[in-house]
């Protein structure tokens, strides 16, 4: 359209003539996407060109037009133009625009009647007050809204509720001053008015306002609404009116997630009421399953009222109850027994998978304790009914519960176990198959307890259900659970079935039902992978049936098969090693690399089945996959650079993403709601994964793709759609950078020198420490953190000044971030409720954070080792962070890490540590009294570097040194295993005090005591420097160490004598030539008298061994 004739239809629209205008718009809902097309360019152009006039004609639409579907659309096109965003057109409007279109919106809420209309206005109303209010924008709408709200309009009334519900997260604290008012005008409405939608808006009003007072006492002055509001609900029920019921549910569900202790006071009249509703028969599914819902969100608002609902035990019974009635909600499918398809919950109902769903959270929000107890009283009852339903529920609802019991059931193993196996012979197959599947959820929560003590039960009756040929879906079902079993297995415990279970699975592999034989495959995968070398006494056997599978299976209807053929293949070549698979891995390569190259349709779960194989192959073939790596990378490369499929609404609009299937999950980010679509994460994180793979298996062999590589990882480091793909760009850092110095040190960078690793640390190393700082999960804060330190020892001093400055700032974020989260759940100790199981809980979270501590520790270790005394400033300005942390308030963990830190910094710094002995040496001297015995090594080892770098500084301190050193090696069970590396810490320090400052010692007194100590075989590290030290002395002093008439001489060879006879363990072999020596000069030196007596204390081995070793 040329310019001209733009000009003149936009002075058209834009005219004192409404017609136009109204064209447009009516064009903007039209259902011809090319007539909508073009009118969206227009109304944009409008808006470019004048804003004012454009805004000024919607609103005259809104107040002024017939008809109602123009009316409604300007109200949304109006929000849309006061929404918060780059473009905001408020600010684009003249003052006299602005103040005329505040005036029209309020008076359309006055005349308007249509409540469709009303409900898109007010939403255009919110948004714009949620604009300019904060500055005080809009000074009329609050006294506008409370006289709505006082007047005895209903429709007014509802108005003016449902802006108050919007805006009250902007306004809340300007109407602080009015909560009297308020206070009476909630009541009000929620009491006496006669509209339920008016009751609604209210309730949401109500909700809305108690969640943005920060202060409880505001909070508390809202309880006495808690009954009118719960009446909302049950008046709408009793009314028959379910939607507005439903309405009232979602708000409520709302506040208790949010403001849980609210419900507290008055929690047994509101969770009564709940149940009752559930237990209605006659109400529709959807407002029963609310109830429900409503009831869990308490159970699982742990942080917010910990323990709160465990205190009601009655109504955790009436809950179960009602869940495990939903269970009985089941048909009996033909479908479910021709097992033509995967569709396992053929004939399950909504009711029976909310009920599922619901027992696990359950569960898992309230802990064995509670639920145990409860599902005792309730499960035999079902177990010993007549009806297939009950059984079945009884047998499902043991593996919902498992993995929120778990600690209670494995103290229960048996009654769990026995009360399974016994309906493997139920004669429903629908209950043997809920008892297989029930055997293979238990294996996974229960595991590795369940298959040490029942392996000789369960795996003979997985077997014998492997033989239900009239059932091939209970079949197959076995054989899956066979996974499950050998997962948490080691190979000793399932060797000797695999005789058994091979043989039937092989049989299985050649069933006609497609199920079956998939079930197979998985099985002989897990059972392969489980067992590892054991397996190779199947592989003949095995092999060609898998190959055949490969090769033939090629037709739509067998994909999955052809997948699993692959993931099977690959896991038992991985099991029996490169040997044995070697003839067959070149035909498999050769058929994956066909299929690589031919076109699948995205739905195909070959390729992500087959970007593990390749890596599985690559691990059991190492150095010679290399071949290979050119077909395998780009499709790979290809798969790590999917976008995510993303959807995006705003969080507060009605429509629901629609997904077609279970494959969408949504997430909401402030106000937005994200839908994606998971199949493509899941095949992004598996390709990350295997990149990272690669790069670990094929160190040099990697560096022609890490370039390419690093600049595909580097931005997921920040990738918060999915969490494995995070974490698997943050294992492949270090990887890369590994891969990239092995190549340059073997002379494989062509072109390349040192300059490549600085380049690769200057993308890496900043990229990874901004990321921490935005990372909101735990676990991966403390992979970064390791991954940063594996970085940094590669990178070494290539790290410029203000790379270190940066880590070390993060550094002290993490720590406070560290120290904030431990607080919070310090706190919430105090609530009323807090009970064992919250704590057992808390202790949980915060072993957590000690793996982030432990991280910082190592980082904090590996600058010192790089950048030694220039480190200290650095250094200085972290110690008022690491100072509190050694604190006894603080968890042993923190004490260890700070004490290892400083350990760090003596024994590199040296002479520049010195001016931090004052302030750490009393606290290493007080820690040697710790009752955690890692506490106690670090401080010993401390201890030990300062005596040797310490020189006089140390000196007045030797005394004290002493004692301290003392208080561990005479511990009452210093040489039990967990206090053998503080022993063996302390004993190697003793020996650096006599070594390094005999002079200030009674060196008859403590040298025979430090003999008497050695050798020291726990801490094989300090062991071989402990006995070098030996040597050192006696080479030096040989007289002071043999003592008055060579009477410690016995105790010296009788030392060597063991260093010697434990080969390299506790000696290098520097050290052992030492000692040789030493033997020989004191044979020459000594009486033979004196030798022989010697050698008569030793025992025979020994006397045979030293012989052997002078003698040679």
């Amino acid at each position: 359209m040329d310019s001209q004739l733009q000009q003149a239809q936009l002075a058209a629209i834009l005219g004192a003539d409404p017609a136009p205008f109204e064209v447009l718009i009516s064009h903007l809902m039209s259902s011809s996407n090319e007539q909508r097309s073009q009118a969206e360019i227009i109304f944009n152009l409008c808006k470019q060109t004048d804003p004012n006039t454009l805004v000024l004609k919607l609103a005259q639409l809104l107040q002024l037009s017939p008809h109602m579907e123009a009316r409604g659309m300007s109200a949304v096109l109006l929000r849309k133009q006061l929404t918060q965003d780059d473009s905001l057109v408020w600010n684009m409007l003249s003052p006299a625009t602005q103040s005329s279109l505040k005036s029209i919106l309020l008076t359309c809420v006055q005349s308007e009647e249509a409540k469709t209309i009303m409900k898109k206005l007010c939403d255009a109303i919110s948004e714009l007050a949620s604009t300019v209010l904060p500055e005080n924008g809009w000074p009329e709408i609050l006294p506008f809204m409370f006289q709505c709200v006082s007047s005895d309009s209903p429709k007014l009334q509802e108005s003016a509720l449902l802006i108050f519900a919007q805006l009250s997260q902007y306004v809340g604290d300007s109407l602080i001053p009015h909560i009297k008012h308020l206070h009476g005008v909630f009541l009000q409405c929620l009491t006496t008015s006669g509209s339920s939608d008016v009751r609604i808006a209210a309730l949401s009003a109500v909700i809305n306002f108690i969640q943005c007072l920060s202060s409880s006492g505001d909070r508390d002055r809202f309880q006495d609404l808690l009954p009118a509001m719960m009446r909302t609900l049950t008046e709408s029920l009793n009314g028959g009116q379910e939607a507005t019921a439903q309405e009232a549910l979602e708000l409520l569900i709302e506040l208790a997630g949010t403001e849980t202790r609210f419900l507290r006071r008055q929690i047994v009249e509101v969770v009564g009421s709940m149940l009752q509703i559930a237990e209605a028969e006659t109400l529709e599914e959807g407002t029963r399953h609310l109830a429900i819902e409503f009831v869990i969100t308490l159970a699982e608002a742990r942080e917010r009222a910990p323990g709160m609902m465990r205190k009601l035990p009655q109504f955790i019974s009436r809950l179960f109850a009602i869940l495990m009635m939903m269970l009985l909600d089941i048909e009996d499918e033909p479908a479910w027994h021709s097992a033509e398809n995967e569709d396992e919950d053929v004939g399950e109902s909504s009711n029976f998978s909310f009920g599922q769903e619901c027992l696990d959270r359950l569960a898992i929000a309230l802990g064995g304790n509670t639920i145990v107890p409860v599902a005792s009283e309730v499960l035999p009852a079902y177990l010993a009914a007549h009806e297939w339903q009950k059984h079945n529920a009884a047998l499902v609802a043991l593996a919902q519960i498992a993995e929120g019991c778990s600690k209670v059931m494995i103290k229960n193993l048996e009654q769990v176990v026995m009360m399974v196996l016994s309906s493997f012979q139920n004669p429903h197959p629908r209950v043997r198959w809920a008892a297989i599947n029930a055997i293979g959820q238990l294996s996974t929560d229960l595991g590795p307890d369940l298959q040490v003590q029942y392996h000789q039960r369960v795996l003979p009756a997985l077997a014998s259900a492997m033989d239900d040929y009239q059932n091939p879906r209970v079949q197959a079902h076995a054989a899956s659970a066979v996974l499950n079993f050998s997962e948490n297995c080691t190979p000793d415990i399932l060797t000797p079935y695999l005789d058994g279970i091979v043989s039937k699975l092989l049989v299985l592999l050649q069933n006609g039902k497609q199920m079956v034989q998939e079930g197979a495959l998985t099985a002989l995968a897990s059972v392969a992978d489980s067992s590892q070398e054991h397996f190779q006494k199947y592989y003949d056997a095995v092999m060609p049936y898998l190959k055949a599978i490969l090769v033939n299976a090629n037709d739509k209807a067998n994909r999955m098969l052809r997948a699993k053929a692959m993931e099977c293949i690959s896991l038992v070549g991985m099991a029996v090693g490169k040997e044995k698979f070697r003839n067959d891995a070149k035909q498999v390569m050769e058929v994956l690399m066909s299929l690589q190259g031919s076109q699948m349709e995205t739905d195909d779960p070959t390729t992500s089945y087959m970007l593990q194989a390749w890596a599985r192959l690559c691990k059991c073939l190492g150095q010679d996959f290399l071949p290979y790596m050119s077909v395998v990378m780009p499709p790979l490369l290809q798969s790590a650079q999917l976008k995510p499929d993303v959807i995006i609404t705003s969080a507060d609009s009605d429509n629901e993403i629609e997904s077609d299937n279970e494959s969408m999950e949504t997430i909401t980010l402030g106000d937005k709601r994200i839908g994606i679509k998971t199949s493509v994460l899941e095949e992004k994180a598996t390709a990350c994964n295997m990149l990272c793979c690669y790069a670990d298996e094929l160190k040099e062999g990697f560096y022609p793709w890490i370039d390419q590589v690093a600049t595909i990882l580097v931005p997921l480091l920040k990738f918060y759609f999915h969490e494995e793909v995070r974490k698997a760009a943050v294992s492949a850092m270090p990887e890369l950078m590994c891969s990239a110095k092995l190549a340059l040190e073997k002379g494989l960078a062509q072109g390349r020198d040192g300059s490549y690793i600085k380049q690769l640390s200057d993308y890496i190393v900043p990229s990874l420490v901004e990321a921490l700082h935005k990372e909101p999960d735990t676990e991966i804060c403390a992979n970064m953190l390791n991954a940063l330190n594996e970085c940094l020892r590669v990178s070494g001093p290539l790290v410029d000044e203000n790379q270190v400055r940066s880590i070390v700032d993060e550094i002290k974020h993490v720590i406070v971030a560290s120290s904030i989260r431990k607080k919070e759940r310090a706190e919430r100790t105090n609530a009323e409720d807090f009970d064992e199981e919250e704590r057992e809980l808390l202790r949980e979270e915060n072993e957590q954070e000690e793996e982030v501590f432990d991280q910082v520790g190592e980082i904090l270790g590996t600058l010192v080792k790089t950048f030694k005394a220039s480190f200290l400033p650095f250094f200085d300005e972290l110690s008022s962070y690491l100072m509190p942390m050694w604190g006894k308030d603080k968890s042993s963990e923190e004490r260890r890490i700070s004490i290892c830190i400083f350990d760090d910094v003596a024994e590199q710094c040296r002479e520049a540590a010195l001016k931090y002995y004052d302030t750490y040496i009393p606290f290493l001297l007080g820690a040697c009294n710790d009752e955690n015995p890692d506490v106690r090594q670090a401080a010993a080892y401390g201890l030990g570097v300062c005596a040797e770098h310490g020189g006089s500084v140390i000196k007045p301190l030797i005394g004290e040194v002493l004692s301290s050193l003392n208080f561990v090696i005479r511990h009452p069970n210093a040489l039990q295993p967990d206090n053998v590396m503080a022993y063996d810490n302390a004993v190697s320090a003793l020996g650096k005090v006599c070594h390094f400052h005999r002079d200030s010692i009674d060196s008859a007194q403590v040298i025979p005591a430090w003999l008497s100590c050695l050798p020291i075989k726990g801490d094989l590290i300090e062991a071989k420097a402990v006995h070098d030290l030996l040597c050192s002395m006696i080479e030096r002093s040989a007289g002071e160490l043999l003592g008055p008439n060579n009477q410690y001489l016995p105790k010296i060879v009788s030392i060597f004598a063991e260093i010697l006879c434990a080969g390299k363990e506790l000696a290098s072999e520097q050290t052992t030539n030492r000692i040789i020596n030493l033997l020989r000069q004191l044979q020459q030196t000594l009486p033979p008298a004196t030798l022989a007596s010697t050698w008569s204390t030793l025992q025979p081995q020994q006397q045979l061994a030293l012989q052997s070793i002078l003698s040679s």
